[in-house]
């Protein structure tokens, strides 16, 4: 069984596969938070705190530049595993299989069994929106096709505002025919509640489940600003996301995928604000896993 077999069959069914693993989620780092150190002390670092591994930024301002992924991503990769931490997914811009930096990007990480990868934005046109959404449904099957190709699966990021997925039943309908092994959902329950705060973020994450990849960690509440409600990001456990319930329902399941700790909200030291919340989300895993 060669690599790319070997890791179609890991991802066929990941819900029934993750039944037969141990049950319990991997705990990464959004390495955004930790850009003013490079690869190897952000590894250290992250690794002291207790993370199990790292979501590599892998776009412009990233620890890794797009365009130097061929040779600077299995470095990073190697530095990343020196330090005893996991890279289970990468955090890039790529939205279309036309981008020139995209297949060599995403083949790098296939080559180094990075399971998955997270695509970039696309907004809508509200005043053609039926043409958005046929648009949508063309990336979709272009980054699928490109995923199985390169060998790492795409989770489409329901990031709130005017962006495609936002609502999640839109990248429902867009993948809901493609091959689940290769693309699917980078779940936020954070910009889930935004959108639908009493029962659409359930909704929501029902509809991810059997397609789910990974997940984004952050915390809101809505705050008025200059006379205008907005959400403000804050620490986790201080907002209104439902993480009880929330981690219930992957624990259910048992979803061992990755979790992305997001530190969104202003803080006078990024890094230092990050034990925290990540003692926050261990204790969140360990009641709802049991481990």
């Amino acid at each position: 069984m060669n690599r790319r077999h070997f890791l179609a069959s890991a991802l066929a069914t990941p819900l029934a596969a993750q039944a037969e693993a141990p049950a319990r989620p991997v705990l990464c780092i959004f390495s955004k938070h930790m850009a003013k150190l490079s690869v190897g002390d952000m590894a250290k670092t992250a690794k002291q705190m207790g993370f199990d591994g790292v979501d590599l930024t892998v776009r412009p301002g990233g620890h890794v530049p797009p365009e130097r992924a061929p040779d600077e991503l299995p470095r990073a990769a190697e530095v990343i595993h020196a330090a005893g931490l996991q890279l289970p997914m990468i955090s890039t811009s790529i939205t279309s299989s036309t981008d020139p930096l995209a297949r060599p990007l995403l083949a790098a990480a296939g080559k180094l069994d990075i399971p998955y990868w997270k695509a970039g934005y696309v907004r809508y046109d509200f005043e053609h929106l039926d043409r958005s959404l046929k648009q949508t449904r063309l990336m979709a099957g272009e980054l699928a096709n490109l995923s199985w190709d390169c060998g790492t699966a795409c989770g489409i990021h329901n990031h709130s505002g005017n962006n495609v997925g936002t609502a999640v039943w839109d990248t429902y309908r867009a993948i809901e025919n493609l091959d689940s092994r290769w693309i699917g959902f980078y779940f936020d329950p954070g910009h889930a509640t935004i959108e639908g705060g009493l029962a659409g973020w359930q909704l929501s994450q029902a509809l991810v489940m059997p397609r789910l990849k990974m997940v984004a960690i952050k915390d809101f509440f809505w705050a008025k600003k200059t006379g205008k409600w907005e959400p403000q990001w804050c620490p986790l456990g201080e907002g209104m996301v439902n993480w009880p319930e929330v981690f219930k329902v992957f624990a259910a399941a048992r979803f061992s995928g990755p979790l992305s700790l997001h530190i969104e909200y202003d803080t006078p030291d990024e890094i230092a604000a990050i034990p925290k919340d990540l003692a926050y989300l261990k204790k969140l895993v360990t009641q709802s896993y049991g481990v």
